[in-house]
């Protein structure tokens, strides 16, 4: 039998520990099945690593597993589950790096501010770490998300008890965004004609031409785009909401994405912080420049940094910063004990995953007294904020969804080769002075052009053809698979999605369409269609841009689901592998120091468990293994009854936590194993396995209760110890002897 590889990649937080537990009885109940589950380091300090190996000894070295694997995504034999990693913030990268220097890595520190040359580079080195470092990497296709129809079966027979009632006395609440001056207002965008390469160039007021990026390469039929945030309009957008929160007493939050747009939305959120509490930065403007204060790092860099400051200065800016919070709105809380604002960290509230909580909550979020209020939520840019102002207005006037009876959106996402913002990283720039910023080509002609003030925030995207075609081709599987409207989510008003409508239009026709209903429709009426359907019932698929991929995988699943961490996400490989993606890693700290504090995770690893049924049937399917079929079906047996028997894990500590979800999931498989009558000798190897864990399932339970309740010490937060780590999410003694017995 030839043998077959998955690659399981090692990553953060909870989903990296939940690993440790989960791994072994993977690769145990595999073995002897021509499969092989190896894991890869593409985590936030293995990225750091492999890109700085320069002063570390030959034991702390390791390869660029993130490169390796980008290759391995343009074969036919890729086969790789990907959990979530951290999308590193500036401060997540800080706080990463100066750990690994405590463990003895000699790991420069990041340059905020370069003051030189030197400076410069190394900045630019660590940005290959920051952001959706991986995503970009190993997305060498497009998405398709849905929920497992076990999954959604089982949520609609005991539906999640998070939605709280929208309040029927009226609600605030409202998602506010720019009517001018934004990304939306400005974009152009072209297909270019022939393949070649073009450069980013400043032209300021006196003419003098400075390359801003050079040797960008682009291939015939790709779609570009340039766009610009104008900050004066931001600014005057942010002061407005500021006023119009504190007339209607209600909280003020602001919802970007600072760790995927790690150029973009840090400078936003910067300007937010800087006109909120312009009162007392501006009076220290001088003080604060002298000791590096960032508030595209939050108010949180600002507070730090103040200890730099002698005693009696740090307390008069303190003073006057605590000041500011009586005469503006009140801020929607991250933690309201440690005083933990919206405006505190930028990667704190990431927009895709905080409004669906919103939704959830009644139009609330959390407020300094621990109590749901009403909230006006800012989302700067037109080009998606439409989406949330109409699920918004729709709860009000309809009330809370019902996760019992509410229909499905499932989603088809471009997203290949770097496909759209998300890939805008490399080409973002924060206008130097008042003039034009340009794309230009080899022969010296203007491809696309934009007026930028000072400040402004410039940005280029790019969506390559064949990913385009690859979507579209998607998008008809999935509706001729599940026979629902498949509805493609696109302003003819916005000028990208103008020559992505072309694009549908010219190759839609390649594909038999017959029986099936594709519309295109704007995304906030798309979004009132899908709401209608989803009211009734009904399932839609949504097919999307990159961005709106992300966005909508994880508002309907914490909807319909209660987490986005159980959806299905299978990512078909262009050149024929396949990337599942296990769910989403937002509450992923939340989880962690849970563990550290009370020897409690409650990571559901639903998403693992439900990731690893297509990877085993991609095995079954190209290499023609029946034992992988058999493994896959009998799994997805084992899933179904977890669900139904409520195994996964409680909040609440010295109740089940992830490693006896798991256990049971181990259980469940060991039984559909034992059960099956295609396999003789699969069937006589986990009979005996079923009857082992069944005879001791009281013990083992037991075993993993006593090792909760007290603080944890992992040895690290970014790279905690793996013997310490190992003992705590492997603690029954029991549970290992017969699973390692294997």
């Amino acid at each position: 039998m030839p043998t077959s590889r998955i690659i399981w990649t090692q990553i953060d937080e909870a989903p990296a520990l939940a690993t440790y537990c989960l791994l072994p009885i993977v690769q145990k109940y595999t073995k002897g099945s021509g499969i092989e589950v190896e894991t890869r380091d593409i985590s936030l300090p293995g990225r750091i690593i492999a890109n700085f190996p320069d002063n570390l000894t030959d034991d702390q070295r390791i390869p660029d597993y993130l490169t390796q694997l980008g290759d391995l995504a343009q074969t036919p034999e890729a086969n790789i589950i990907k959990l979530p990693n951290i999308s590193a913030s500036i401060p997540q990268l800080q706080a990463a790096i100066k750990e690994l220097q405590e463990k003895g890595y000699d790991i420069p520190d990041y340059p905020e501010e370069p003051k030189d040359d030197a400076e410069k580079a190394l900045q630019a080195r660590f940005a290959a770490v920051l952001g959706s470092a991986v995503n970009p990497v190993l997305r060498e296709g497009n998405s398709d998300r849905r929920a497992a129809a076990s999954v959604k079966k089982f949520a609609q027979k005991h539906p999640h008890k998070m939605m709280q009632p929208w309040p029927e006395s009226g609600s605030k609440a409202r998602v506010v965004h720019m009517s001018g001056g934004d990304f939306f207002e400005s974009e152009k965008s072209t297909t270019v004609k022939k393949a070649g390469d073009v450069k980013i160039e400043f032209i300021a007021g006196d003419g003098k031409v400075t390359t801003l990026k050079e040797g960008l390469s682009l291939l015939a039929d790709e779609v570009i785009d340039a766009s610009v945030m104008n900050v004066v309009s931001l600014r005057k957008f942010y002061a407005a909401q500021i006023e119009a929160a504190k007339k209607d007493d209600v909280l003020l939050s602001l919802h970007l994405k600072a760790t995927m747009m790690k150029i973009s939305d840090p400078i936003m959120f910067g300007h937010c912080v800087s006109v909120y509490y312009a009162d007392a930065l501006d009076k220290h403007a001088d003080a604060l420049a002298e000791i590096g204060a960032n508030v595209n790092n939050g108010l949180a860099d600002v507070l730090d940094k103040l200890d730099r400051l002698p005693a009696d200065k740090k307390a008069e800016i303190e003073a006057d910063i605590a000041a500011v919070y009586e005469t503006r709105p009140a801020l929607a809380m991250v933690d309201s004990r440690k005083g933990i604002t919206n405006l505190h960290v930028p990667n704190n509230i990431i927009v895709d995953a905080s409004m669906p909580n919103v939704v959830r909550d009644g139009g609330r979020m959390w407020n300094n007294d621990d109590e749901l209020q009403d909230c006006i939520a800012m989302v700067p840019d037109r080009s998606y904020a439409t989406i949330y102002e109409e699920i918004l207005e729709n709860a009000k006037k309809h009330g809370q969804f019902d996760p019992s009876t509410m229909g499905s959106v499932a989603n088809v996402g471009l997203m290949a080769k770097k496909a759209e913002e998300y890939g805008s990283h490399d080409k973002t720039f924060e206008a130097p002075a008042d003039g034009t910023i340009r794309v230009v080509d080899a022969s010296g002609a203007t491809l696309l052009e934009q007026t930028v003030q000072v400040g402004d925030i410039f940005r280029m995207c790019q969506v390559k053809d064949a990913p385009i075609r690859d979507w579209i081709k998607l998008a008809v599987t999935r509706a001729k698979a599940s026979g629902e409207p498949a509805i493609f989510w696109l302003d003819e008003r916005r000028a990208h999605d103008t020559e992505i409508i072309k694009k549908i239009e010219r190759y839609l026709p390649d594909h038999d369409t017959t029986g099936l209903e594709i519309r295109i429709m704007r995304p906030a009426d798309a979004m009132k269609f899908s709401l209608e359907r989803i009211r009734k019932g009904e399932n839609t698929i949504s097919v999307t841009g990159n961005v709106l991929r992300d966005y909508l995988t994880d508002l309907f699943p914490i909807l319909e689901l209660g987490t986005s961490a159980r959806m299905l996400s299978i990512v078909p490989l262009m050149k024929g592998g396949g990337l599942f993606e296990t769910g989403a890693g937002g509450s992923a700290p939340k989880h962690v120091q849970q563990l550290l504090k009370e020897g409690h995770t409650r990571w559901d690893s639903l998403g693992e468990y439900c990731a690893l049924v297509p990877s085993l049937e991609l095995i079954a399917e190209n290499a023609k293994n029946e034992r992988a079929a058999l493994l896959a079906e009998t799994l997805d047996q084992a899933i179904g009854k977890y669900l139904e028997a409520a195994r996964y894990p409680s909040r609440k500590v010295n109740e089940i936590d992830n490693r006896g979800s798991t256990f049971y999931l181990a259980l469940y498989w060991a039984q559909a194993l034992a059960a099956q009558d295609k396999d003789a000798e699969l069937k006589e190897r986990f009979t005996k396995v079923a009857k082992e864990i069944e005879e001791n399932e009281a013990k083992i339970i037991e075993e993993l209760l006593a090792a909760q309740g007290s603080p944890v010490d992992l040895g690290g937060y970014y790279l905690p110890d793996p013997e310490k780590t190992a003992r705590e999410m492997r603690p029954s003694p029991t549970f290992n002897a017969i699973i390692d017995a294997l």
